[in-house]
């Protein structure tokens, strides 16, 4: 008999269906007595073998040098910066192995409970600082670059930021993996592998943001760990057909089917071995290049399938406003959720456990909406792989999951077409509607009658077409809900989820307020107040950078003179190297002398950088009526900007076109140049921030109250002595509880009268020269063309005469009153730096060691272990 080839198999990876093996997770075999036995050949040889930490200058040196000549195949004569850089990157990454992999082992004999946070965003900024203070050896690599010829400053300087996030969210989640394994919790992080993460910001001659890739892995990426064994096949698109038995079971096939591939990224503690891990997912396709197709001159379709999975881990964000994006969004979520879900199981199926008890060792955080289609891929892998019943499969996922919602915006809640779902996710879209019909015949039993109720909670809502609320079923799946900050999780229990909190209790929605980890965001970007810090409380920099409250020791020292002059220093220093930073890059001078005003977020309306350009130009107009003598008493300020507005939001594009035309014409003005001037810096990242965030004497935090969820750059201004202006929202209100009202900025209307202006601006409109004739003032020189062609600008300025739903016409005298107040506390020199030290040594509750403490106790029920 002679075996038949199958023809149609030519070119498919010949892979199971399901990864059977890992490179991590297995234990030593045990013998009668218990005792581990050695798998191969000879131990003695073994051990001997094994590297240990490099933590002298001497092994230092060596491990550099031996990448250099072997993973980089370099010398020293054709050595540059990059090289030097990436050899020291892979001398610390093999370190951060070591730890890693005994940190893996030791959680597989604990064979305890895990958590896994889910985040579509990881803003992890440069990793080769962060770990070198994290293991304690930053002056040992100093010193071992120096003797090798190379300043360790030039090579960090070589290091791209990660494109793996955009803004708050990623930022957050890349605390809390910093955090986890700081604290010793056994967590992992699960995201997907941007190619280009979310995009280069230009800036065109006229003042136009402009997008274009970021090539981040162009050199590639020392920091990551390919795990080519590691890949579980996700389908799309195809039929479910149900079973007639009654069992709710169905069979999915047809369709697409790709092959997600792991990349890990170790995450070190800061002094502890325990190092953990965020495990990033690639897209490749499952038949790879079509050589029959190639063949027969059909050159496009010879790539297709190869394209067409590279797209899905191509960009982060894809605009959703055209069909292919909006399915393409969609398909990152599914399937990132279904590696993830697939690799959890995994991992859970090697401690030979029943399934029931899958929530005894499994905890995942939904980090916002975008994960929520692992709930119902987790359900379809019970029932339908698993073979359980609705009621047991439904129990094990909302003890698994828990949802942290990020906003009270309803047009930011995430919502799916039906018909799209119904096209890529067929099985998913069945198991949806049913857990839907479930669901609201438990409602209907406890609200009989009630069909607005019904209306109002259903995950379906109506329309041409149908959507998918995701927020309603990340919250009727998870076993608990919380927002992130004090305001926002009440807004959160009273408004877009007061039914669900009506159904269950209040018991299910709760508070964890966000958090930083203040080994990057003081430490690291701010090293010259870590040490003034660590001199001052006399205690190893390790113990206050792991419990934040110990700042509250620099109380102590308020009044000494001496301590509060070398704080003033410090602040200097770090205006200097942002100036110097704005110099290198811009062509601009700046003046180090002045007050430094910053405001860096994602571009949004509710965000309101409108509101402080319009301000900046107020005082533009100001300073222009005054006389020289009236000038010189006014306190000198540069204005700073960053952010990066959606490609597709139009209003918020033109914001910035704006900022960076108004920063032409005054920053010119011989009039006023030496008391105002205004920066935009583009391309906004981590490491931007790092030297923005240290150098700031204000941070401006202003959103219409009750939008803001909670914020985390106001968190790392105030560490870094930075006082805070902002509205009363988000955990602007935390900070000001902590740090005293008396430290704190504040303006503008409260949540509670938010709702009753909208009103008003709708039924009772009242022309702005009668709100605010300062602020009509402004728009009407922008629009008569003092800032260039008024005309590009009437959409923005329309958006405020116009129904002004962020109510900046309410909020714009408030907000003057406020930069006054700032004004005149700045001109007392001592008691500001009073004000700042006060700041800082008040930021205890604002780590994300507390957070992620919060979050293990509370929520995953997951204990700290450490690895000896």
């Amino acid at each position: 008999m002679t075996s038949v080839l199958d023809t149609t198999a030519i070119g498919k990876a010949k892979r199971p269906r399901k990864h059977v093996r890992s490179l991590t997770g297995y234990l030593p075999e045990k013998d009668k007595e218990g005792k581990e036995t050695w798998p191969r050949g000879e131990e003695k040889v073994w051990k001997e073998g094994l590297r240990q930490l490099d933590t002298g200058v001497p092994s230092i040196t060596k491990s550099i040098v031996s990448h250099v000549q072997t993973s980089l195949a370099r010398q020293a004569y054709s050595l540059d910066d990059l090289g030097a850089y990436q050899a020291a990157a892979l001398s610390v990454r093999d370190n951060l192995l070591i730890n890693w992999n005994d940190t893996q082992m030791h959680y597989t004999r604990k064979a305890g409970k895990r958590a896994y946070y889910l985040s579509l965003e990881f803003l992890m900024g440069r990793a080769l600082d962060n770990a070198l203070l994290n293991l304690g050896l930053k002056d040992q690599y100093n010193v071992g670059v120096e003797k090798l010829g190379f300043n360790l400053e030039d090579l960090l300087a070589q290091e791209r930021d990660a494109g793996l996030g955009n803004g708050g969210l990623g930022r957050l989640a890349a605390c809390y993996l910093d955090s986890s394994a700081s604290q010793e919790l056994p967590m992992w992080g699960y995201g997907l592998r941007y190619k280009y993460g979310i995009f280069q910001q230009l800036i065109s001659p006229d003042g136009q943001q402009l997008e274009a890739p970021d090539p981040w892995l162009e050199n590639s990426n020392p920091w990551e760990l390919p795990r080519l064994d590691v890949n579980y096949e996700v389908r799309f698109y195809g039929s479910s057909e149900r079973f007639q038995d009654g069992s709710g079971r169905a069979i999915w096939q047809g369709g697409q089917e790709v092959l997600a591939t792991a990349y890990d990224v170790m995450i070190p503690g800061c002094d502890t071995r325990n190092t953990n891990n965020l495990r990033l997912w690639e897209c490749q396709p499952k038949r790879g290049f079509d050589l029959n197709s190639f063949n027969a001159g059909d050159y496009e379709r010879a790539v297709e399938s190869s394209n067409s999975a590279a797209a899905i881990t191509s960009v982060l964000y894809p605009n959703d406003h055209t069909t292919f994006g909006k399915e393409l969004r969609l398909k990152q979520q599914y399937f990132w959720t279904a590696a993830s879900l697939a690799d959890i199981m995994r991992r859970f199926k090697n401690l030979d456990k029943p399934i029931t008890e899958f929530p005894d060792y499994v905890a995942i955080q939904l980090n916002d909406t975008h994960p929520t289609l692992a709930i119902v891929e987790l359900m379809r892998m019970l029932i339908d792989e698993e073979d359980l019943h609705w009621d047991a499969a439904w129990q094990i996922v909302t003890d698994t999951f828990f949802f942290t919602n990020h906003t009270v915006l309803p047009e930011a809640l995430e919502k799916w077409p039906v018909p799209l779902l119904e096209h890529l996710l067929p099985r998913h879209m069945q198991i949806i509607f049913d857990i839907n019909l479930l669901f609201l015949q438990s409602v209907e039993k406890k609200y009989p009658g009630d069909r607005e109720r019904l209306a109002r909670m259903s995950l379906i809502e109506e329309g041409v077409p149908q959507n998918v609320r995701m927020a309603h079923l990340a919250c009727i799946g998870s076993r608990k809900v919380n927002g992130v900050a004090e305001l926002h999780s009440e807004l959160v229990r009273t408004t877009i989820l007061k039914d669900f909190v009506d159904f269950y209790g209040i018991s299910k929605f709760s508070n964890v307020t966000n958090g930083i980890t203040p080994r990057r965001w003081l430490d690291q970007c701010n090293p010259g107040l870590s040490q003034l810090i660590t001199k001052t409380l006399g205690i190893p920099k390790s113990v206050w950078l792991k419990d934040l409250y110990k700042l509250e020791g620099l109380l102590d020292h308020i009044e000494d003179k001496k301590f509060r002059e070398n704080w003033a220093i410090i602040k200097q220093s770090n205006k200097e190297r942002l100036a110097h930073y704005v110099q290198t890059q811009l062509g601009l001078k700046v003046n180090t002398h002045a007050l430094f005003d910053v405001q860096i977020k994602r571009l949004h309306e509710y965000k309101r950088q409108t509101l402080n350009i319009l301000g900046v130009i107020h005082r533009y107009l100001t300073l222009k009526e005054m006389t020289p003598a009236e000038r010189k008493k006014v306190i000198p300020r540069n204005v700073f900007f960053a952010g990066k507005a959606a490609p597709g939001y139009y209003i918020a594009k033109l914001t910035i076109r704006l900022i960076v035309n108004v920063a032409r014409i005054i920053n010119e003005d011989p009039d006023t140049k030496d008391y105002l001037n205004l920066f935009f810096l583009p391309d906004y990242s981590v490491t931007l921030a790092e030297v923005l965030i240290p150098a700031s004497d204000i941070s401006q935090h202003i959103s219409t109250a009750g939008t803001e969820a909670s914020g985390t750059s106001n968190m790392k201004f105030c560490l870094n002595g930075g006082l805070l202006l902002g509205t009363v929202d988000g955990a602007n209100i935390e900070i000001a509880e902590e740090v005293g009202s008396s430290n704190v900025f504040f303006f503008g209307h409260l949540t509670p009268a938010v709702e009753d202006l909208r009103y008003q601006h709708m039924y009772h409109p009242v022309p702005v020269e009668e709100k605010s004739p300062a602020l009509a003032h402004v728009l009407n020189q922008i629009s008569a063309g003092r800032f260039g062609d008024g005309g590009i600008y009437e959409p923005l300025l329309n958006t405020i005469r116009q129904g002004d739903y962020y109510l900046l016409t309410e909020d714009f005298d408030s907000y003057l009153e406020a930069l006054r107040m700032v004004d005149e506390a700045y001109s007392d020199r001592t008691e500001w730096i009073k004000k700042s030290i006060m700041t800082t040594a008040k930021m205890g509750k604002f780590s994300s060691d507390r957070a992620i403490q919060d979050y293990a106790q509370e929520y995953w029920n997951i204990e700290s272990t450490k690895v000896e």
